[in-house]
């Protein structure tokens, strides 16, 4: 029996060993999580405007109505990597004339107004997930993360980690077109 219980911490170091090194895996894809959203409804929420921003808040009713599906893009100024992204969704805004829409998740008010000051604000609206809630009910495993949302607010796309990078432009640019979110006649 003491054996047993001095072998547990080694027991216990290879499984967290075991998952280190999955996690390290250079082939798994992170997009490859599965979301309970996809083919769904948008989950309820409604956030006010990020303070000092010109740009209207965020609700679940901004999602539904429209002609065609729009992207809602999380990001945060702390964030690395959105920050790389940033410039492809402006991009696409601006090329292509996709509706971006934004939760700033988990941000001061203050760095995110900097942010898209020195970035520039491709955004429609942008709601303030100060607290996490409605990135929790997004299902959110990081930022960034990006979604289309069909005009009756039904979830059809969701793309974790930065659309960066030949390959996940190539993705989102296909998900985009098979979606019906770019207008006709886009470039793409």
């Amino acid at each position: 029996m003491k054996r047993l219980i001095a072998g547990l911490p080694f027991i216990a170091a290879v499984i967290f060993g075991g998952f280190f090194l999955w996690g390290l895996n250079p082939d798994r894809d992170p997009n490859e999580i599965p979301s309970v959203l996809i083919s769904q409804p948008a989950p309820a929420f409604d956030l006010d405007p990020v303070p000092g921003l010109e740009t209207p808040g965020l609700a679940r009713s901004d999602l539904v109505g429209n002609e065609r599906p729009v992207v809602v893009n999380v990001f945060a100024s702390w964030c690395v990597p959105c920050r790389a992204e940033h410039a492809v969704l402006t991009r696409f805004v601006e090329r292509e004339g996709m509706r971006l829409f934004g939760i700033n998740y988990k941000d001061k008010p203050e760095d995110a107004v900097k942010w898209l000051n020195d970035l520039g604000n491709p955004y429609e609206r942008i709601g303030s997930d100060l607290s996490g809630r409605t990135g929790i009910e997004w299902g959110l495993s990081g930022v960034p993360e990006t979604f289309i949302v069909d005009g009756d607010g039904t979830v059809l796309f969701r793309y974790v980690g930065p659309v960066v990078g030949p390959d996940a432009v190539e993705r989102f640019t296909q998900a985009l077109k098979q979606a019906g979110a770019l207008p006709k006649g886009a470039a793409s």
